[in-house]
Order: C-alpha cells, then structure tokens, then sequence
C-alpha cells in the first residue's frame, strides 16, 4: 500500500490534449485546401493555354493557300510574213508577268516555277522561273519569258484561220510547288496551279483576251 502510494502520477504536460488535435487536423485541412486551389489553378491554366492553341491554329495560324495570279502577258518579238503569218524558223517570246500571294503568318518557300504554252492541245514553248521564296503577307512578282516554237504553230490546221481573224489563241499552263513551315510545328506542301487560255493580237502584239483559272493541291 505503500508503495503505491509513493508512486509518482504523470505530468499534466504528458496527458493528450485535445487542443493539440484539432489543431493537427485543422493544419491538414489548410494544407489539402491549398493543395486543392493550387491543382485547380494549374489545371485551369492549362485548360485555358490549349484553348488558346487552339484558336491560334483555327485562326492567325491556319495555313491558307498561296495564291498566283497572271497578271499580264505582253509578246515581246514576232516576225511576220506580209503582216500576218509568222515567219518560219524565228521564235515568238512572251513575257508573262506572274505574281505568287502569300496569305500565310510564315513565309512560303517555292521551288523552280513552270510555265507551258499550248497552241490548239500542242506544247509550242515553255520556261522556267528560279526559286525562291514569299514572306509572310507579300506578295512576290517575277518575269518568266517564253520562246515559242513558231514551227510547231505552223504545222498546225488552225492557223490559216487564226490567221484570217488576227488573233492567236493560246493555253498556258503555270506550276508552282513549295513549302509553308509555321515555327517548325505546322507544315504543309502545297502545289498551286494555274490554267489561263488567252487571245494574242498578231498585228497590236497584245494579249486582247485572257481567263484564268487556278487550283491547289496539297
């Protein structure tokens, strides 16, 4: 009896508080709610970063098709017989005056261009540009001559009445090929083709008539 009496009691200090708990409990509910704010926020942004990638590429960063024009064709040499008849064994030059839009955010990277011309389903001349390349929003124009071969517009049947009514008419047909890279993420290959039938004055020298039509393939 004694001695459990001269037992010593615990430290009221020792004893589990109840404070102490709520208080641990409290400080892990902060933790998960911060914890809970800081994933939504990441989230949300992140949400709202592809969206706007989205809209980029729908929008400012779609790749849109390069366009060519013809803007002119002018026949710079044209030896005649009596007015009228081309002379054998000399050649026709045409200058073709030939533009390439570029509506893109990123420049367009092109290869050689060419043009051929037809006479009535027969290639009579053709001629090639250099390459190059159309910066973003420009526009690039460029002067591609043709030689025509005047033996080959000769030989055809339709001449003598061609001839008769002054006029030549023609075909050409024009090729563009290249490349469009938007920061190295978006590529595209696009060839752009464009057809033009055309009326050629053989006394003025001048392109009386011409249409146009145009086609890209990716």
């Amino acid at each position: 009896m004694e001695r459990d009496q001269a037992k010593p009691l615990a430290p009221v200090s020792d004893l589990p508080s109840s404070d102490d708990g709520e208080a641990s409990l409290h400080l892990k509910q902060v933790r998960r709610k911060k914890f809970v704010k800081c994933f939504g926020s990441v989230a949300a942004l992140a949400i709202i970063l592809a969206v706007v990638i989205i809209i980029l590429i729908f929008t400012v960063f779609r790749v849109k098709d390069p366009i060519i024009n013809m803007n002119g064709v002018a026949v710079t040499r044209l030896e005649l017989i009596n007015g009228t008849t081309p002379k054998p064994g000399s050649n026709i030059s045409v200058t073709a005056d030939v533009s390439v839009k570029n509506p893109n955010v990123a420049s367009f990277k092109y290869r050689n261009t060419t043009t051929t011309l037809y006479y009535y389903g027969k290639v009579v001349g053709d001629a090639r540009g250099p390459p190059g390349h159309a910066k973003a929003h420009r526009t690039v124009r460029m002067n591609i001559t043709i030689d025509i071969i005047v033996d080959r517009v000769l030989a055809s049947p339709n001449l003598v009445t061609d001839a008769r009514s002054g006029t030549l008419t023609m075909v050409s047909y024009s090729r563009v090929g290249g490349r469009i890279n938007i920061l190295n993420i978006i590529k595209r290959h696009v060839t752009v083709k464009m057809n033009c039938s055309m009326t050629v004055n053989i006394f003025s020298q001048a392109i009386q008539q011409q249409k146009c039509k145009r086609q890209v393939d990716v």
